[in-house]
């Protein structure tokens, strides 16, 4: 068999990893990655439903693989198939419909792949790698739908991914990505009927991945501040030549009453005094965040308490997401809904806060050495290598192409820009 696959991957991290997750399981028996301008047999559309706008993207995705590819077969999952299966069933061209991600070992032996894959053993022509550890999610924020789009929480079993890891790395991977739904939660569902003494939980899971062979360093993707446990903290502090010390930690806002009306589950106090902790034991971190700004009801003093809290932190990168009424969570129907023109203004304004929190972060890297996972040449200049340090920093520096894929010292010397320029340490 030689039939031509195409794969389309929208929305998070997690579907990234699941669509090649299905990728390998399908070039087992025979299916190749069509050129670009080459027509496909199969066409795999991983979708998103965060947003309106992630529904109407998917929807043009499959209209346009159908176009391209009139002869093909498109299966489409992820979360706008499982929220609204029958629009998509409607599309041209889609003859399956996956909608829990539970279902994709089926899946791919409806195909014919006999040996089911555990795990991945790439990521494509990157150099970092996502390794999904559960799925889905307890909290029911009020302005989101993933955990009704999501299957149960579910977490992978350890084994697999420290096998899944070791493949990884063996294949030349230099960072590999703790990711999920709901990553703090990792093992809570085995939990639930031990006692605490048995428990396992995420920082259980880093300290074993950390303890794995070879020359790799580890990143913990989007978590919870309250998940990130003194436990965490102190595997993080006792492997930080493995851990990079970076946290993307889920802020949202920085206003107490706004955070009710999200229904997240601490106060702004308390996200603060776990960053304390953080800084306390690890040298020099780096946060970065998600931001809603214009949700329901914010007022100006509101927004001002955000962005007081964002420069008392300190993040390095700032997710900002205008509030999108999203049809079927609890936010879409609050009254007092902002106009576009004020969740815009608001957003240009954290985005001028960012730029300044970002130059002072990187500022006070001046000196230090850093790791950098080597990415590519600087396109207008190449003996210059660009890469991310472990403290989730663009750093540019003099170096070779054999570099690329590796990860190497520097010691920043300036900031430019948005990137840090270093040299070498040989």
């Amino acid at each position: 068999m030689s039939a031509k696959l195409k794969t389309v991957t929208l929305g998070c991290k997690v579907n990234q990893y699941e669509t090649e997750f299905i990728r390998e399981g399908l070039a087992q028996i025979g299916y190749q990655d069509a050129e670009q301008d080459e027509a496909a047999d199969l066409c795999i559309v991983n979708t998103c439903t965060v947003t309106n706008e992630g529904d109407s993207k998917s929807r043009k995705v499959i209209r346009q693989l159908a176009r391209d590819n009139p002869d093909s077969r498109i299966v489409v999952m992820g979360c706008y198939a499982t929220r609204a299966p029958e629009e998509v069933e409607a599309l041209p061209n889609v003859v399956e419909v996956v909608t829990d991600k539970r279902e994709l070992p089926d899946m791919l032996g409806r195909f014919g792949v006999v040996d089911i894959p555990t795990g991945i053993s790439g990521f494509g022509n990157r150099h970092r790698a996502y390794v999904k550890v559960q799925d889905g999610c307890l909290l029911r924020c009020s302005y989101c739908i993933i955990p009704h789009v999501r299957p149960a929480l579910t977490s992978r079993p350890m084994q697999h991914i420290l096998e899944e890891v070791d493949r990884l790395v063996a294949n030349g991977y230099r960072e590999i990505v703790l990711t999920g739904i709901h990553i703090g939660h990792y093992g809570v569902d085995w939990n639930m009927n031990k006692p605490r003494e048995e428990w396992t939980r995420l920082a259980d899971l880093v300290r074993a991945i950390a303890e794995r062979p070879g020359k790799f360093r580890i990143r913990i993707s989007s978590i919870e501040a309250t998940e990130v446990t003194r436990d965490l903290i102190a595997v993080m502090a006792q492997f930080r030549e493995k851990i990079t010390p970076h946290l993307h930690i889920c802020l949202q806002s920085g206003s107490d009453s706004v955070l009710r009306r999200m229904r997240r589950r601490w106060s702004k106090k308390t996200f603060i005094n776990r960053c304390k902790l953080i800084r306390e034991a690890l040298v020099n971190p780096s946060f970065t965040t998600d931001v809603i700004v214009g949700f329901p009801g914010e007022t100006d003093e509101e927004f001002t308490e955000t962005l007081e809290t964002v420069r008392q932190i300190g993040f390095s990168k700032i997710h900002m997401f205008p509030f999108s009424a999203r049809r079927g969570t609890p936010a879409a129907d609050m009254k007092d809904q902002l106009p576009k023109q004020l969740k815009k203004a608001r957003g240009k304004q954290l985005g001028i806060l960012e730029d300044e929190l970002r130059h002072a972060y990187f500022t006070s890297l001046i000196g230090s050495e850093l790791e950098v996972l080597v990415e590519a040449q600087d396109r207008d200049n190449t003996s210059q290598m660009v890469g991310t340090a472990c403290r989730y920093a663009p750093v540019q520096f003099t170096g070779e192409e054999s570099m690329i894929g590796t990860l190497v010292k520097v010691v920043a010397e300036r900031v430019e820009g948005d990137r840090i320029v270093a040299r070498l340490v040989v």
